[in-house]
């Protein structure tokens, strides 16, 4: 099989962290990259769902975005709340 090499335009903050994840799986970009490429023509499409959300999935992502409805806490108090169910 040939390879070709192309050019990808990518925000530089999100390609840094993925870099660091892939290497945490043992992996460069350029094998993802392929990895991805593979699934999307075995898949015939996206390897994943890609959906618009609900109306409800809607009305909660704006008020989370307002700050309505949004609770704080912290890991320790999930590990907390956790012990007690």
């Amino acid at each position: 099989m040939s390879k070709i090499q192309t050019s990808l335009r990518i925000d530089a903050d999100k390609f840094i962290e993925a870099k660091q994840i892939l290497a945490n799986l043992g992996m460069n970009f350029s094998e993802a990259v392929n990895i991805f490429t593979s699934q999307v023509v075995a898949q015939r499409g996206l390897p994943f769902q890609v959906v618009l959300p609900n109306e409800e999935t809607i009305a909660a992502m704006k008020d989370v975005r307002a700050g309505k409805n949004v609770e704080t806490t912290t890991v320790d108090q999930l590990k907390q709340d956790m012990l007690f169910e």
